[in-house]
């Protein structure tokens, strides 16, 4: 759990210019793409085609997070891209387990990710299919929201359920993610820390990273201390 990874989302970079947004966040971990339909969630963003593009031309992994209806169907194209990582919504699935395999089998490491108000309590059986959990600390659908301190308690379930299990699966967490409260997520046994305004919202995104991976960092080793 010692390793703290920062992986900046796109949704706040200026689409005009992804490539040359994408060369600013060369030292990050990855790439978070939210891909959004305008049906999970009341926003648009990009398809499969564009995200096939920034997979071409970025120079780190690409994290896809799938804010989209009938994950089952879809998310698996995405897998076939060559994208290091495909995370679903539960709440999107109708077979969480068959579509995690199944992403797994095409070459992508598997996540799923949960809203604010879904439970983390249903899922812990299937930890073992999954690579990754996403806890969300904002609603999905929209970037520059204030982290929601209620997840906390969840991400800290989830972390307890994860290491009785001695399964390495991470934890992701997505929203409102800034230098002051990347301490309290990792504190609470998150590793995996998706950064928008924060990173691009800096006069110098890399120093941003930097600075957020510093932070996590130092809280998850006093974590994994206590």
């Amino acid at each position: 759990m010692t390793q703290c990874c920062i992986n900046p989302s796109i949704l706040s970079a200026d689409f005009v210019n992804l490539e040359a947004e994408l060369k600013r966040i060369s030292n990050a971990d990855a790439v978070h793409v939210d891909v959004m339909d305008n049906h999970f969630v009341p926003n648009l963003t990009i398809g499969l085609p564009v995200v096939q593009r920034i997979q071409a031309v970025s120079p780190v992994p690409l994290d896809a997070h799938l804010m989209i209806a009938d994950a089952d169907r879809w998310a698996p194209g995405f897998a076939d891209a060559g994208l290091a990582s495909v995370t679903f919504h539960a709440e999107a699935s109708i077979a969480p387990i068959k579509l995690a395999r199944e992403l797994r089998s095409r070459g992508a490491k598997a996540g799923m990710a949960l809203r604010p108000s879904t439970p983390v309590e249903p899922y812990l059986d299937m930890l073992s299919e999954l690579d990754m959990l996403l806890i969300m600390t904002v609603e999905p659908g929209f970037g520059g929201q204030a982290f929601l301190d209620v997840t906390l308690p969840k991400i800290r379930r989830a972390r307890a359920a994860i290491d009785g299990s001695g399964i390495g699966v991470a934890i992701q967490v997505d929203g409102g993610i800034t230098e002051e409260t990347i301490t309290r997520a990792a504190e609470a046994g998150a590793n995996v820390f998706v950064a928008g305004s924060a990173v691009y919202g800096a006069d110098d995104p890399a120093a941003a990273i930097d600075r957020l991976r510093e932070g996590g960092s130092r809280s998850l080793r006093k974590a994994t201390a206590e």
